[in-house]
């Protein structure tokens, strides 16, 4: 991606729940633009559908990004090889089934869920970032990763890791994934939301490429009583339809 792109979409990482409205001037404050570029950059937004203009000089999200996520839903194959797989995992265990993706940034965020245990409420659902070195599905997408992309994502974020409990050091984070790839699964309880417990293991290809992860979510007084091999035998059984279906 050129760099004139990587600064039409950084653009974009600016609208969020909390900050859903955006001045052009404001844009070019935050990001450093020149006003002729940040203007331009914005009118270039607006033209591909991405930002739409709701009053003077303030601008939101536009509908093509609703468009792009419906195509997603119809065509994405990680997708479509995991529903079904999915809805028969969840009724069976009376678990949910959550499919989480990696994306650059580095961002994780769910894609899909399956409600399998009644009354269940998670806070985080499709297309909400999530904590990227917390709980099973970060973690476990993090140890799939090859040295290179993981070390420069070490570089970026060593503070955030540390204060996660992921290690102080290059080789103490590298160690901590590697236990994790090793292991095929990671099992966590509380340490995205309070109450809530879950296993995760990674979603991988023909070519044995991490696509996503799939992991199993219930509430702590439930799923904490499940064995681990269980649950793991569950879950490995399911991606390797969803492996055999890419």
């Amino acid at each position: 991606m050129s760099s004139s792109s990587t600064k039409v979409f950084a653009i974009l990482d600016l609208f969020t729940g909390e900050r859903p409205v955006w001045q052009p001037d404001e844009i070019n404050e935050t990001l450093g633009y020149t006003r002729p570029t940040g203007y331009r950059y914005v009118k270039e937004l607006v033209e591909a559908g991405m930002l739409q203009k709701i009053s003077a000089g303030r601008y939101a999200l536009g509908g093509r990004i609703i468009e792009l996520d419906f195509q997603l839903r119809q065509t994405d194959p990680v997708l479509s090889a995991s529903v079904p797989v999915m809805k028969d995992l969840a009724a069976r265990t009376g678990y949910d089934a959550v499919l989480s993706v990696l994306y650059a940034g580095p961002k994780v965020i769910d894609i899909h869920r399956v409600s399998g245990e009644k009354g269940l409420e998670l806070l985080y659902g499709r297309g909400r970032p999530r904590p990227m070195f917390r709980a099973g599905a970060p973690k476990v997408l993090l140890a799939w990763l090859a040295r290179g992309p993981l070390l420069k994502i070490f570089e970026a974020h060593k503070e955030e890791i540390a204060a996660n409990g992921m290690g102080d050091s290059w080789a103490q984070f590298r160690a901590k994934l590697t236990h994790i790839r090793q292991t095929g699964y990671y099992r966590s309880t509380g340490e995205l939301q309070a109450g809530v417990g879950a296993m995760a293991v990674p979603v991988l290809n023909g070519e044995q490429d991490c696509v996503g992860t799939l992991a199993l979510v219930g509430s702590s007084s439930r799923i904490d009583t499940e064995n681990s091999e269980t649950l793991y035998a569950l879950l490995r059984e399911a991606t390797l339809l969803i492996g055999t279906s890419l």
